[in-house]
């Protein structure tokens, strides 16, 4: 029950001839996957406001983008996710996912910062964690002079990203100081032991395979015993408890399904809110594809109406 939609992109690549991602070097992924972005992404939507910012951070600046959200004064004072792209820690930056911050900016009525964290191979474990976590508290530092609202601010991200939205609220409820409202989880990577069934049922065929899994994870942990840190596999956490309410979004046909589901039903058991939607016929990375994908469309509209619905006032 692949989507017909999904199956007809999957033959393109194949006709094409695009190379898998554990082929290349990292370089090469990167521009790989900022040049599909042509061919998968809808246009970009206009919004109020597009701007390059920087925080510092523990290994020097880390870039942000700051969208507002069309409708919106200067002056107004609005809710905000702070969104951390996917890319299993190597590929990715702001400009492969800078369309669907447009969206979910516009859609929520919130403001976007995206955060352009260090990767592997060039950053190991837990560089992106160290970006991620100082990125967020940057921002709420800031909000005053951001015309954000500090008391709504919420975590997000796809596949990496959705592990590092994962890891910042848990790490901010650990250490405090970091109130956070919300947390959206789009098919997040959540154990990196990758030993989950849908990694062996899934793992060949739908875009992403188990040795481009391999190569992220390679490239990303240099050292096996950070595949058990929580750090690195959210889903390890002994304490899953009093965290933000959770939107956990999965694709039927990812490698990363089952971990995903794992991990609403952990924050769930835990008594920390959690919803959970399947888009069963799907395949992983499929809500930046709007272009060729009518249902990331629709995925993008429920995480945006979770998102504006979560930070509303009051």
């Amino acid at each position: 029950m692949l989507h017909p939609q999904a199956q007809a992109l999957l033959r393109l690549i194949e006709e094409k001839g695009i190379p898998p991602t554990h082929t290349l070097t990292p370089e090469k992924a990167r521009e790989y996957y900022l040049v599909r972005r042509a061919v998968t992404q809808p246009d970009p939507p206009e919004v109020a406001l597009a701007r390059d910012l920087a925080a510092p951070g523990p290994g020097g600046e880390i870039p942000l983008r700051l969208y507002r959200p069309m409708g919106a004064s200067a002056a107004q004072v609005l809710p905000v996710l702070v969104y951390y792209h996917g890319g299993g820690w190597v590929i990715g930056n702001r400009d492969s996912h800078d369309v669907l911050c447009r969206q979910l900016a516009n859609g929520s009525g919130c403001a976007v910062v995206s955060v352009d964290y260090r990767m592997g191979p060039e950053n190991r474990f837990p560089a992106a964690v160290d970006d991620a976590i100082a990125a967020t508290r940057w921002v709420h530092a800031n909000a005053a002079q951001l015309k954000l609202d500090p008391a709504r601010l919420a975590v997000g991200g796809d596949s990496a990203g959705g592990n590092l939205a994962a890891v910042v609220a848990l790490e901010a409820r650990d250490r405090g100081g970091l109130p956070i409202a919300f947390q959206l989880l789009i098919y997040p990577a959540t154990d990196q032991r990758r030993g989950w069934p849908s990694h062996q049922t899934n793992g060949q065929g739908y875009l992403l395979t188990r040795d481009s899994i391999t190569y992220f994870h390679d490239h990303y942990i240099d050292d096996p015993k950070h595949d058990l840190d929580w750090r690195a596999s959210p889903l390890l956490h002994e304490d899953h408890s009093k965290l933000p309410p959770a939107f956990v979004l999965i694709a039927g046909y990812d490698p990363l399904r089952d971990e995903g589901l794992a991990y609403a039903q952990k924050l769930t058991e835990a008594g920390s809110r959690a919803a959970l939607v399947n888009f069963e016929r799907q395949i992983h990375g499929f809500i930046t594809m709007g272009r060729v994908i009518d249902e990331a469309i629709v995925a993008v509209q429920l995480c945006a109406a979770q998102l504006r619905e979560a930070l509303r006032p009051g």
